[in-house]
């Protein structure tokens, strides 16, 4: 099994890095193997809703987006982390996201989505909220952990001194990597749920 980590941090080694750390100590302790991809001081440009990926089944934009998508098929969870600028996660991080879960028409049913977030005090419920949108939009089952997933630090580093919320993070870890191990049997003795044809309604007519 793998997950699949995004840093949506500018800062290679800061406080996001810290919680996504700490969480791979978990998985690798749970026979799951990693990947930790860096994209939060990548230049990462918004989505133009051209609709291109429809056609040819990536994006426009041939950067890091198209280079993950792969990735991001392959693995049996994704762990998204981000610094929160104003009560959001990272424009960079949301650019990313958007892009990747918009152009990658892959089946994403049961791939076990976690947001985890870093501040120095406040705003992290609201960047929490924002991120585990991605996953609530595609069928992908969140995980929980012991608290709102998120550390505390200013400074780079400063959220190994942050026990409670590092402890967090292992929970959260340890629960994401039953929940694919479940969801993997699930899958051999139920398989997925049956998909419905997709009914879209519009409001202006």
């Amino acid at each position: 099994m793998k997950v699949l980590l995004i840093n949506g941090s500018p800062r290679a080694g800061g406080n996001t890095h810290v919680a996504l750390q700490e969480m791979e100590k978990v998985f690798e302790k749970e026979g799951i193997e990693t990947e930790l991809i860096h994209i939060g001081n990548k230049a990462v440009r918004g989505c133009i809703a051209c609709n291109s990926c429809a056609k040819t089944g990536k994006c426009v934009f041939d950067d890091l987006v198209n280079e993950t998508a792969s990735k991001f098929e392959e693995c049996d969870g994704l762990v998204v982390g981000s610094p929160v600028y104003y009560a959001s996660a990272n424009a960079t991080l949301v650019a990313f996201l958007t892009r990747l879960f918009y152009s990658t028409h892959f089946d994403k049913t049961m791939k076990v989505g976690a947001a985890v977030v870093a501040a120095r005090r406040g705003g992290l419920s609201a960047a929490f909220d924002e991120l585990n949108k991605f996953f609530t939009i595609s069928g992908m089952p969140v995980a929980s952990g012991q608290y709102w997933n998120s550390v505390h630090g200013r400074d780079a580093g400063e959220a190994s001194q942050d026990l409670e919320g590092l402890q967090s993070m292992r929970i959260l870890a340890g629960n994401m990597a039953f929940l694919m191990k479940s969801i993997e049997m699930g899958k051999e003795k139920y398989g997925l749920p049956e998909k419905e044809p997709s009914v879209r309604t519009n409001f202006i007519r």
